[in-house]
C-alpha cells in the first residue's frame, strides 16, 4: 500500500502553441490523406472492373489501363505519407535491441532527423524541377520555357489520355509537402516536446487498416 508522503506522478506539460499546431495540422493532413486513399481505391477498383467489362464485351477502353496506373502511383504515394506519420514504415532494430532505452531513443531521432532531411531534400529538387518562378517570368508559355531551359515538363502529355503530366506528377511536390509534416511532427515526438499521440480511425497493428 503506498504511503500518504508518496508524490503524485506530475502532468506533462501542454506543448507549446507552435509544436501544437503543426502536430494539429499534421493530424489534419492525415484525415485528408485517408479520405484521399479511400477515393483513390475506389476509384482503381472502378477503373479494373470497367477494364474487364469492356474487354469481356469486345469494346476496350484503351485509356483505363494508363488511369489506373496513375492512379497506383497516387496511392502509392499518399499510403507512404500516411505510414510515415503512423510510425509503419521499415525499420531495422538490430543495433537498437541491443542498446539500452536512452542510446535506442536517440539513435531513433536521429534517424527520423534523417526522414525529414530526406523530405526537405525531395522538396527541394521538386521545386527546382517544377521550377514554377522560371516558368511564370515567360508568362506560363510552356513553349518557350521549354526552348530557353529545355525543361520540358510543362510541354508533355500523356499518351492515351492526353493530360499534362505535370498535373499528374503533382503527386511529387504534395508528397514531399506532407511526408515532410509527418516526419517533423514524428521528430517532435520523439524528442519529448509533445507526448506521441493516436490516431482514430487508424488501427497500427494491421497495415491493411490504413483504408
Amino acid at each position: 500500500m503506498p504511503s500518504a508522503s508518496t508524490s503524485a506522478t506530475p502532468p506533462v506539460a501542454p506543448p507549446r502553441a507552435p509544436i501544437r499546431w503543426l502536430l494539429d495540422f499534421s493530424s489534419w493532413l492525415l484525415r485528408m490523406e485517408r479520405h484521399l486513399l479511400t477515393a483513390l481505391m475506389t476509384l482503381l477498383v472502378a477503373l479494373i472492373l470497367l477494364n474487364v467489362v469492356t474487354r469481356y464485351s469486345g469494346m476496350p477502353i484503351y485509356w483505363i489501363d494508363e488511369a489506373a496506373v496513375y492512379t497506383v502511383v497516387w496511392l502509392t504515394f499518399v499510403g507512404a505519407s500516411v505510414m510515415t506519420r503512423l510510425r509503419m514504415d521499415f525499420a531495422v532494430t538490430m543495433l537498437t535491441d541491443q542498446l539500452g532505452a536512452r542510446a535506442a531513443k536517440a539513435i531513433k531521432g536521429v534517424a527520423t532527423a534523417c526522414v525529414l532531411l530526406f523530405g526537405a531534400a525531395m522538396l527541394w529538387m521538386c521545386w527546382q524541377w517544377m521550377d514554377p518562378i522560371g516558368i511564370a517570368r515567360y508568362g506560363f508559355d510552356a513553349r518557350e520555357y521549354a526552348a530557353e531551359s529545355f525543361n520540358f515538363l510543362y510541354t508533355e502529355r500523356t499518351q492515351t489520355l492526353n493530360w499534362p503530366t505535370w498535373v499528374l506528377q503533382l503527386i511529387l511536390p504534395i508528397f514531399s509537402a506532407t511526408f515532410s509534416v509527418h516526419a517533423l511532427a514524428n521528430l517532435l515526438e520523439d524528442l519529448g516536446a509533445a507526448e506521441r499521440r493516436t490516431h482514430p480511425g487508424f488501427d497500427v497493428v494491421n497495415a491493411d487498416a490504413v483504408n
